[in-house]
């Protein structure tokens, strides 16, 4: 009678206990092994203290506790320094102009031509752009953020007054109209792609940035009527990785999934485009 009425879990417990402790040892089996004894053989066969070895296996320390941690001397480069303060935005607002026509006439014509178009396809127009825009890239180019050949000596020639001067000066023109006899509508490919981008590809469409009042970040490009040779190049770098400016890799994400033949028609699109 007084087995009978023992209660189930009283009866019950040592198995409990039992099993508690067996899991427990396991478990502490399992990290001895995991976070000590192989981190230490290993680290031993590569030449590392236990010590290091059991704090890479841990995380505390950077590496595997298998193979040294390879050296880098390579430095962090921002993709931009340019940092939009209400100070900056005023000089901008304020720059003077006919200084930043004696500076471009001097250093700027050539290439970009006086009233803000290339005489070179090679070459961007820079009229039609936001200050915002042009003076980014020159910063860009100025910091080594964005490296070309011509243009990173000169915008590193530029004192901070002057590189305001030029931006404002070649914001300040506008665009050209297009020929109407040469623009094109554009395949309905490309059309599709500027209007909606691809979700198939987690590729935004192109007009949700450089589209006019678009919801892009403010020192966007516009593309319209760009040259058709400049544009092609852009991709490319981007899509290469070798240009690198661009805030949270945007463009370098959307070039590399771009075919050569999307990018030539692309390009084509955008520099024989009629301004909406």
């Amino acid at each position: 009678m007084e087995h009978a009425d023992a209660d189930p879990k009283v009866l019950d417990q040592p198995w409990r206990i039992w099993a508690t402790a067996a899991i427990a040892s396991v478990a502490a089996a399992g990290l001895l092994l995991g976070m000590i004894v192989l981190p230490v053989v290993q680290g031993r066969n590569a030449g590392i203290s236990a010590f290091d070895a059991i704090c890479r296996a841990l995380g505390i320390q950077a590496g595997s506790p298998a193979m040294p941690q390879p050296p880098s001397a390579a430095q962090a480069i921002p993709v931009t320094q340019v940092a939009w303060s209400a100070e900056l935005i005023r000089d901008l607002e304020q720059a003077d102009r006919r200084n930043g026509e004696a500076i471009a006439s001097q250093t700027c014509f050539a290439c970009h031509g006086e009233r803000g178009f290339a005489p070179d396809n090679r070459n961007p127009n820079l009229a039609g752009q936001s200050a915002l825009a042009i003076y980014k890239q020159l910063h860009d180019y100025r910091s080594d953020s964005r490296f070309n050949d011509q243009m990173t000596p000169i915008a590193k020639a530029l004192d901070d007054r002057q590189l305001i001067d030029v931006t404002a000066y070649y914001a300040y023109l506008t665009t050209g109209a297009i020929d109407p006899t040469t623009a094109q509508v554009g395949d309905e490919e490309i059309v599709r792609l500027v209007e909606r981008g691809d979700q198939s590809r987690n590729l935004p469409a192109c007009s949700s940035c450089h589209g006019r009042r678009a919801g892009g970040p403010t020192e966007t490009p516009s593309l319209v009527g760009q040259n058709e040779g400049y544009l092609i190049a852009q991709l490319q770098l981007y899509r290469s990785g070798e240009r690198k400016n661009d805030i949270y890799h945007r463009m370098r994400s959307v070039a590399r999934q771009l075919t050569d033949r999307e990018i030539a028609r692309l390009a084509r699109y955008y520099s024989t485009t009629l301004r909406q």
